[in-house]
């Protein structure tokens, strides 16, 4: 989990309460804006490592690998 995600996690918590401050919902609007960044990235990182695996590119997959675990993203999980 990212700090990013802590922060969220709090300003949803607090908005369950009570409404944000301003300063809070402008914590929160920034938050939401690195989070859709950051799921964007992981994404085409992901996306980009099927197609290095379809061209059985190896060296370039795990090069794309090592960017998904800089950026603290695992392997895609399975949704049930």
């Amino acid at each position: 989990m990212l700090p990013i995600h802590e922060r969220l996690a709090e300003l949803w918590t607090i908005r369950s309460a009570r409404e944000l401050t301003d300063q809070e919902q402008m914590d929160m609007d920034h938050c939401l804006a690195v989070n859709a960044s950051y799921c964007r990235e992981l994404a085409h990182l992901r996306n980009i490592s099927l197609l290095a695996s379809m061209t059985d590119d190896t060296d370039w997959q795990h090069e794309i690998c090592r960017q998904i675990e800089k950026l603290g993203g695992g392997p895609p999980t399975s949704r049930r």
